[in-house]
C-alpha cells in the first residue's frame, strides 16, 4: 500500500511539475508574443506605443559619421542623456554607390547600428530619403541618379520615381528581413520619406504635389505598421504626418494639418552647421531648453536633436564647402565626448519633463497670460489630482514675478519654469547646475617624434586630349570620383595683337561657377581662387606674360563636394565657365570657344592609390628639403597617441587638400580659407582609434598649395578633463532631488538642497582646483576671473570637497562659505565659479 501510494505521490508531482512548465512556457510564449508585436499608432496627443502614450526624446546620429567602434559608446552616452530614441538617415549614396551594387558593411552597416540601438531598449526613427540633404555630398543622391537619361529629382517623374522605389523597397524589405520594425519586436517605431520637400515644392508645380503623394502611397502600401512623417510639410497627404523643423517649433509650428495627428519636431538644431570660411557659431542650451519646454507645453510629445552627435565627415562625404567636422557643438562632441553644460541641462530638463508624463498625455491643457511678457500652460487629468504646469517669462532682460494658485514665482529673463505638480518648480530652463567642461587638445608625446616626410610632385599636363570647344562642366566630368578635374588649351598670339603701349600688361580671366581652381600660364604657376559656400561663382584674374607664337594655359577645377539643397539638382554646373585674355590691341581674346580644350579626371597619385601601403612603391618618393610646389603629396610614419582617449592631427601649416591614414580617408582640410577672425575654420581633424595601430601608422597628404610646413603637423590627444561648474545661490535645486509616486511629486532625499557636482570621466580623480570663487566672477569655463565680490575661503572649501574624488558635491549657500555672518558685499547675489583639473591616479 505505501508502495503504491509513494508511486501515485510522484506520478501525481511529475503531473504537476510538467504542467507547471507547460503552463510557464505558454507564459513565457504569451510574454513573448506580447512583447514581439508592438503596435504603434497615434493620435492627436502622441504616438502610442504598445497600447501606451508616450514623450520621446530623440537625438540624430548618423552611422556614417563615426566607426562601428565608437557606435557603443555614442549611444550609451545618448541614452545616459534622458534619450529614448534615436533618429538617423538613411544615405542612398554610401549603400548604392555604383548602381545595381547595395553595401552594408563597416561603416555602412545600418542593420548592426540599428540592434544597437535595440540592445539599449531605445526606438528608432529611420529617415529614408531619398534626398536627405543632411550637409552630406549630393543630398545622398547617387552621382550615377544624374547620368539616368530624362531624368529630374525629387518630381513626378518616371524615372526617378523607378529608381526611388528600387532603393526604398531594397532598404525596408532588408529591416523588414532583419524583423527591425516595432511590428515585428524590433525599435523602429517611425519612419520618414522625403525631406523638407515644401522648400522646392513650388518650383515643380502641379507635378510636386503629384510626387508627394506618390511617395506617401509608396511606404504606406509596404503595410509595415509604423507611422509615416514627412518634414517641413504642411500639407503633407494623409495618413503622413506632418512635423516641424527649425529652432523654435513651439512658436512656429502651425500644428498638425489633422486633429487625430500629434505634434512632432523631427528637427531641433542643437547648433549651426559649419562651412569652410565660417566664424565660430553656437546654440546655447538655455535656448535649446526654453524651446524645447515651450513646445511641450504646448501640446508637444516628441522632440529629436539634430544633431545629437554630429560626427565627421570622413573622406570627401561632405556637401560643397562643409567641413569635415560636422555639428561638433552637438550634446556629444565630434569625439563621441559629452560636451557640457549642453549634454547634463538637457537630461535635467528629460527628467523634469518626465515628472509631467501623466499630464502632460493625459490632461487637459489651459492657458493664461498674467502680464504682457509673462503665460502660464498647464495641464490637469479631471478627477484626479494629476498636474503640470510651465511658467514663462519671454521678457530677455528682467525676471519677473508670476503668480499661481496663491504663490509667487520669480522666473529668470527668457525662461520657463517646471511644476510638475502645478506646485514645486523643479527646473529652470535658463539656470544650470549641471557641470560644465572646456576641451583639451594635448600634444601626443610619443607620436610627435620628429617627422621623415617624403614627396611626390604631380606632373603637370601640357596639351591633353580632347576636342571640347567649352570647358567641360565639373561635377559631369569627375563623376564624383574625385574633387579634381584638368583643364587645357593653346592658342596662337601674333606679333600685331601684343599690347603696342608700353606698361600695358595682359591678363587672363577665368570666371567659375565654383568652388576653386589652379592656373598655370606657359609653365608658370599664377595662383588659386575660390568661392564660398554662399557665393560660389567667383574670377580669378592675374596678369600673365604673352610670347608670339603658341601660348599653353592650364587650370585644375577643384570641387569641395557636390551641392546637398535645392530644386533641379540635377542640372546643377559647376567648374570654369568663361576664360579670356584681356590688354591685347586686337581687344579682348575670348579662349573660351575659341578654342580646343582637353580634359583629365583626377590626380596620378589618386589612380595609384598612392594614399596606401601598396600603392606607395608605385611612384618615385623625394626626400622633403623644406619647400615644394602645389599638388605635392607628403608621406610620413608615426605611432599611434598614448592613452585610450580620442586622438586628431593638427594641420598648422598646411592650406588646402586631403588627409589618409592608413588608407583611411580622415577628410578635406583647409586651412588657408581664413574667417572674418583671421583663423581657420577647423584645424584639428579627428583620426578615431580604430583607423590607428599601435606604431608605423601611415600619414599620406595630398596638398595643393605650395610652400606649406608639414613639419608644424602634430597629433593631440582630446580630453574634456577641464571641469567646472557655475551655479548662482538663487537657482532652483537639480530636478534629481525629485521623483513622482502616482499623482504626487516627492523629495528623494531629505534635504532639498543647491549643490554644484563635479564630475571626472572615467576612472579619473579630481587632481587640482584651478579655480573658485564664491561672489560675483566673470568668464566661462576655461576663462575664469575674479570679480569685485569673493569669499577668500572659496578655493580651501572646494578643496575639501573635491580633492583626490571623481566626482564631488558642494553646497551653495553662504554659510559653506562663511558668508552667513560676514559678508562684504551683501547686496549682490553670489554665484560660485568652480574649475579644477582631472586626472588618472598615479598609482593606476
Amino acid at each position: 500500500m505505501r508502495k503504491h501510494s509513494l508511486d501515485r505521490w510522484l506520478l501525481t508531482a511529475l503531473l504537476v511539475v510538467l504542467l507547471s512548465s507547460s503552463c510557464a512556457f505558454a507564459k513565457k510564449k504569451e510574454v513573448k508574443k506580447k512583447k514581439n508585436n508592438k503596435e504603434v499608432t497615434y493620435d492627436g496627443t502622441s504616438l502610442i506605443i504598445d497600447g501606451k502614450r508616450e514623450l520621446l526624446y530623440s537625438g540624430s546620429i548618423h552611422y556614417p559619421r563615426s566607426t562601428p567602434e565608437m557606435w557603443p559608446s555614442i549611444i550609451e552616452r545618448a541614452k545616459q542623456g534622458g534619450l529614448n530614441t534615436i533618429q538617423t538617415y538613411v544615405f542612398w549614396n554610401v549603400h548604392e554607390l555604383e548602381q545595381g551594387k547595395f553595401n552594408f558593411s563597416g561603416r555602412t552597416d545600418l542593420v548592426k547600428f540599428i540592434k544597437l540601438i535595440e540592445k539599449n531598449g531605445m526606438y528608432v526613427t529611420l529617415r529614408l530619403g531619398p534626398f536627405i540633404q543632411a550637409e552630406w555630398t549630393h543630398g545622398g543622391l547617387p552621382y550615377w541618379l544624374r547620368e539616368v537619361p530624362g531624368i529630374f529629382f525629387r518630381t513626378d517623374n518616371k524615372q526617378f520615381k523607378e529608381h526611388t522605389e528600387r532603393y526604398v523597397r531594397t532598404v525596408l524589405d532588408k529591416m523588414k528581413e532583419e524583423k527591425l520594425f516595432a511590428s515585428q519586436g524590433g525599435p523602429i517605431i517611425l519612419g520618414q520619406i522625403e525631406n523638407e520637400y515644401s522648400a522646392v515644392q513650388r518650383a515643380y508645380k502641379e507635378d510636386g504635389m503629384n510626387y508627394i503623394k506618390w511617395a506617401s502611397k509608396l511606404v504606406d502600401s509596404m503595410n509595415l505598421g509604423i507611422p509615416w512623417v514627412m518634414c517641413k510639410q504642411n500639407d503633407a497627404p494623409d495618413p503622413m504626418i506632418n512635423a516641424c523643423n527649425g529652432r523654435h517649433c513651439g512658436d512656429t509650428f502651425p500644428g498638425p494639418n489633422k486633429e487625430n495627428k500629434p505634434s512632432l519636431w523631427t528637427e531641433n538644431w542643437t547648433t549651426q552647421f559649419r562651412v569652410f570660411g565660417d566664424s565660430p557659431v553656437k546654440r546655447s542650451v538655455e535656448d535649446i531648453a526654453f524651446s524645447v519646454a515651450r513646445f511641450f507645453s504646448k501640446n508637444g510629445t516628441h522632440v529629436n536633436y539634430y544633431m545629437y552627435h554630429g560626427g565627421t565627415n570622413f573622406g570627401r562625404t561632405s556637401a560643397h564647402y562643409v567641413t569635415t567636422r560636422y555639428y561638433d557643438d552637438a550634446p556629444l562632441d565630434e569625439y563621441g565626448l559629452e560636451r557640457e553644460p549642453k549634454y547634463g541641462h538637457l537630461k535635467h530638463l528629460h527628467n523634469a519633463l518626465n515628472l509631467c508624463k501623466k499630464p502632460l498625455l493625459w490632461g487637459q491643457p489651459r492657458t493664461e497670460k498674467p502680464g504682457k511678457d509673462t503665460e502660464i500652460r498647464y495641464y490637469e487629468e479631471p478627477g484626479t489630482k494629476s498636474c503640470a504646469a510651465f511658467l514663462a517669462n519671454n521678457n530677455t532682460e528682467a525676471a519677473e514675478t508670476i503668480k499661481f494658485r496663491g504663490i509667487e514665482y520669480v522666473i529668470a529673463p527668457r525662461s520657463i519654469s517646471i511644476l510638475p505638480d502645478c506646485k514645486t518648480v523643479v527646473y529652470n530652463t535658463a539656470q544650470i547646475v549641471s557641470h560644465h567642461t572646456s576641451r583639451n587638445f594635448m600634444k601626443s608625446k610619443k607620436a610627435n617624434k620628429k617627422f621623415d616626410f617624403k614627396v611626390f610632385t604631380e606632373p603637370l599636363p601640357n596639351k591633353l586630349k580632347g576636342d571640347s570647344y567649352i570647358p567641360v562642366e565639373l561635377y559631369g566630368l569627375t563623376k564624383d570620383k574625385t574633387d579634381y578635374g584638368w583643364y587645357t588649351t593653346s592658342f596662337k598670339i601674333h606679333k600685331n595683337q601684343l599690347p603696342k603701349k608700353k606698361g600695358v600688361k595682359t591678363t587672363v580671366r577665368i570666371a567659375s561657377l565654383g568652388h576653386a581652381l589652379h592656373a598655370w600660364f606657359n609653365g608658370e604657376y599664377l595662383g588659386n581662387g575660390h568661392g564660398s559656400h554662399d557665393e560660389k561663382s567667383f574670377v580669378f584674374q592675374k596678369p600673365v606674360t604673352l610670347k608670339e607664337g603658341e601660348n599653353h594655359l592650364v587650370m585644375l577645377g577643384v570641387l569641395t563636394g557636390f551641392p546637398d539643397s535645392g530644386s533641379y539638382l540635377e542640372h546643377r554646373y559647376t567648374g570654369p565657365r568663361s576664360i579670356s585674355i584681356l590688354g591685347l590691341s586686337s581687344g579682348i581674346l575670348d579662349l573660351t570657344e575659341s578654342s580646343k580644350w582637353g580634359n583629365k579626371v583626377g590626380m596620378e597619385g589618386e589612380r595609384l592609390r598612392i594614399h596606401t601601403e601598396e600603392g606607395l612603391k608605385k611612384v618615385k618618393w623625394q626626400k622633403f628639403t623644406g619647400k615644394a610646389p602645389g599638388l605635392t603629396w607628403y608621406q610620413t610614419y608615426f605611432d599611434a597617441p598614448e592613452s585610450e582617449s580620442a586622438a586628431a592631427v593638427r594641420m598648422s601649416g598646411m592650406g588646402k587638400g586631403l588627409i589618409w591614414v592608413n588608407g583611411e580617408g580622415v577628410g578635406r582640410y583647409w586651412m588657408s580659407f581664413l574667417n572674418s577672425l583671421n583663423q581657420s575654420t577647423q584645424i584639428e581633424y579627428h583620426i578615431p582609434r580604430s583607423f590607428l595601430k599601435p606604431k608605423k601608422n601611415l600619414l599620406v597628404i595630398f596638398e595643393e598649395e605650395p610652400n606649406v610646413k608639414p613639419e608644424i603637423i602634430d597629433f593631440v590627444i582630446v580630453n574634456r578633463d577641464t571641469v567646472c561648474s557655475y551655479v548662482g545661490e538663487d537657482y532652483t535645486p537639480s530636478v534629481r532631488h525629485w521623483t513622482r509616486k502616482q499623482d504626487q511629486v516627492q523629495a528623494i532625499t531629505d534635504n532639498v538642497s543647491l549643490t554644484a557636482t563635479l564630475k571626472c570621466s572615467g576612472n579619473k580623480k579630481i587632481a587640482e582646483v584651478e579655480f573658485a570663487s564664491f561672489g560675483n566672477p566673470i568668464g566661462t569655463c576655461g576663462n575664469f576671473t575674479l570679480g569685485t565680490c569673493n569669499a577668500p575661503v572659496s578655493k580651501q572649501v572646494v578643496e575639501k570637497h573635491c580633492l583626490g574624488k571623481g566626482e564631488c558635491v558642494i553646497p551653495v549657500n553662504k554659510s559653506t562659505f562663511q558668508q552667513d555672518k560676514k559678508d562684504s558685499c551683501k547686496n549682490v547675489v553670489k554665484t560660485l565659479a568652480v574649475q579644477v583639473k582631472c586626472a588618472r591616479d598615479k598609482k593606476n
